[in-house]
Order: structure tokens, then C-alpha cells, then sequence
């Protein structure tokens, strides 16, 4: 007769009275933190709702990368391979953990880093082209020149892309690379140059303005090493499905750059409005600054010319 029931429902046996208050404080504990905002999900919401918020890119008339544009950075498509897996494009973008983000307060550093299929320019996915070497804003990003990737102000905090030597203790999550990822601080580590694409034609295009909307490579100064998404390392977060950035180049058997180093900086572009980002024509600078190019070029030629006897 093990089975069968002693006492009713309504007889209180064992510790009853401390289950009782056990669940008053439960429920007090959770009042208490829906009231100051401090729930799993309230701090979800908030994340969410401050780094998804749609912002405006810079819109380029002259075909060029200047100097205090708003910009995303976005991955091409690619193919199988080493490292890779077919997927479409993908943007850098903030990985924000909701659990460290205070209400009212902006990210705080240091943030990771990773690469999201969600072209949206939002917060999370803007930068701002930003000088290290004294170049007035509006001045045009030169192949070879120093730059810095921060994000935008307000809720994003301005962080700066940094990366740094890897360590025992200092790598990515799981490719164990160079880990790439947000600072507060401005320093070497953040410095960061544009490559051409074409190794055989890189000398020729040395200190020449960077093309929008065209594929390029982003070196790291110190380290040296491209930045890079890894398409066979993704990661679930409460934004979806997203790919783990590093610095590393990667070479083929030519000993040119691979895919996954492949960037190109987007800008808004108002004639194709309502055109898919990774569909738009690449951008045609127009005759004035190729002119002026030009001419600097030939002054300088002709300034340097040696004097004949």
C-alpha cells in the first residue's frame, strides 16, 4: 500500500513554510528586476532594438573613399574551399553580449567582432573611415595609407577595430588566428591600410584614392596580416547564424591573396535606391578628379625631373 496517497493536497507536510518563502522571494527577485529592466529578455530587447536601428551611409558623387564617410564592409560571395564553405555575402559587424550592456549606457569595449549575413546598414554594422596621420576629413583613402575603422557615435560607443599578435591566452574562439576585435582606445593596434587587389599591379596603384564598390584587401600595420571571415567557423547568436572574423592572409599557390580576404567598402548610392548591395555596378570616378589626378601626377613628374647641363 506504498502507493497510496496518506494525506490531501491541502495537508502541508515536510518544510513548507521555507518553500513558501522561497517562492515569495523568487517572485519578489523577479519584480524587482522587471521593474529596474534587468530580465534575460528586457536586456535582449534593448540590445537589439539600439544596434539593429537602420542608419544612413555616406553617399559618394566622385567614385572615391574619403575620409569621415560612413561605410559597411562587406565580404563577397564564395565558393568551397579550405576555410570556406559556400555562402552569400557577409558584413563585419558588433557581436554585442546583452548580459554586459547597461541600460542607458553605450558598448563597452572590448567587443567582439563577427561577420553577419544581414546587409541592413544599421549600427552594428556601420564605420566611420577615420584619419591616424592628421588628413582633413572630406580627403580621399589612399592605397597604402594609415586609417582607422571606428564605430559610429552614440549607442555603438566609437570603438576602434584592433587586432594584435596571437597569444596562448589571445586568439580567436576557434579557429585560434588572430583575433580581431573592438577597443575604446586609438593606438597602433588599430591602424589598418588598404591594398590593391592585383599583387602585380599593387606598386603601380601605390598612393593612388580607393575605389568604393570595388574589391580590395585591409592590412593590418602592426601584425601585417589581411583581415579575414571564416565561412566554415559560424556561431549562433540572438541575431543568427554569423562567421568568425581573424587577421590572417591567406595565399594560393601563386601567392596571391585569397577570397576570404576580399573586402569592399559599400557607401550609399542614391540612382540605385532600392538596389541589392552586392548587385550594384562598380562606381565610375568622374573626368574632373581623373583629370586632376592627373595633372598632380604630371606636376610632380616634371617637378622632379633632373636639369640638363
Amino acid at each position: 500500500m506504498d502507493h497510496v496517497r496518506t494525506y490531501s493536497p491541502a495537508v502541508r507536510v515536510g518544510n513548507w513554510c521555507e518553500d513558501v518563502f522561497m517562492e515569495e522571494e523568487i517572485l519578489k527577485d523577479f519584480l524587482h528586476k522587471r521593474d529596474r529592466g534587468e530580465l534575460t529578455m528586457q536586456k535582449t530587447d534593448f540590445v537589439k532594438q539600439n544596434v539593429l536601428r537602420k542608419i544612413d551611409l555616406s553617399v559618394t558623387t566622385d567614385g572615391w573613399m574619403h575620409f569621415g564617410d560612413v561605410v559597411m564592409l562587406v565580404h563577397p560571395r564564395t565558393t568551397q574551399g579550405d576555410w570556406q564553405a559556400t555562402r552569400d555575402p557577409v558584413a563585419v559587424c558588433m557581436s554585442v553580449d546583452p548580459g554586459i550592456v547597461e541600460r542607458g549606457s553605450s558598448v563597452p569595449a572590448p567587443c567582439p567582432v563577427s561577420g553577419t549575413q544581414d546587409l541592413e546598414p544599421c549600427v552594428r554594422t556601420a564605420f566611420v573611415v577615420t584619419s591616424v596621420d592628421g588628413t582633413p576629413v572630406g580627403e580621399p583613402l589612399r592605397y597604402g595609407q594609415n586609417f582607422a575603422l571606428r564605430t559610429t557615435e552614440g549607442f555603438a560607443g566609437q570603438l576602434y577595430l584592433a587586432s594584435d599578435h596571437r597569444t596562448f591566452l589571445r586568439s580567436a574562439n576557434r579557429s585560434r588566428l588572430q583575433q580581431v576585435s573592438l577597443t575604446d582606445e586609438e593606438s597602433f593596434l588599430t591602424w589598418w591600410q588598404v591594398v590593391y587587389l592585383d599583387p602585380q599591379e599593387r606598386l603601380e596603384n601605390e598612393g593612388l584614392p580607393v575605389p568604393v564598390n570595388t574589391e580590395i584587401l585591409i592590412v593590418h600595420c602592426k601584425t601585417n596580416q589581411c583581415l579575414a571571415v571564416l565561412g566554415n567557423y559560424s556561431t549562433w547568436t540572438i541575431y543568427g547564424k554569423e562567421y568568425e572574423m581573424t587577421a590572417h592572409t591567406f595565399l594560393d599557390s601563386h601567392k596571391a591573396e585569397r577570397e576570404m580576404n576580399h573586402w569592399i567598402f559599400v557607401t550609399a548610392i542614391p540612382s540605385s535606391e532600392g538596389q541589392a548591395i552586392t548587385d550594384r555596378p562598380e562606381p565610375t570616378p568622374n573626368s574632373a578628379a581623373i583629370e586632376n589626378l592627373e595633372h598632380d601626377a604630371h606636376k610632380d613628374t616634371v617637378g622632379h625631373a633632373p636639369e640638363e647641363n
